[in-house]
């Protein structure tokens, strides 16, 4: 049974950091390309990080310089540090395992920045 796990969601004031976990299990890890979504209410599932098997990343620019992803293949682990939280990073927080046509996903883990 394929499960991703995902903790470090939480309330953060504005400019502070989180750093998001998600533990996989039941998949051969290394070779999926792992990545985090976020979705806000009433808006769409937005992609803010991807790492592939071979560790190139990609970010959209409403994240990139403030969101790092990584992997730990021997963790079979996910993280993403976010950093110079805004308001509108506001969102639970996704993680996604994808390989050809499997695709997993997380429960998710919200994320509340403000005062």
């Amino acid at each position: 049974q394929v499960q991703l796990v995902e903790s470090g969601g939480g309330l953060v004031q504005p400019g502070g950091s989180l750093r998001l976990s998600c533990v996989a299990s039941g998949i051969s890890f290394s070779f999926y390309k792992m990545e985090w979504y976020r979705q806000a209410p009433g808006k769409q599932r937005e992609l803010v990080a991807t790492i592939t098997a071979d560790r190139r990343t990609v970010y959209p620019d409403s994240v990139k310089d403030r969101f790092s992803i990584s992997r730990d293949n021997g963790k079979k682990t996910v993280l993403l540090q976010m950093n110079r939280l805004k308001p509108e990073d506001t969102a639970v927080y996704y993680c996604s395992a994808r390989l050809e046509d499997r695709v997993y996903w997380g429960q998710g883990t919200q994320v509340t920045v403000g005062s």
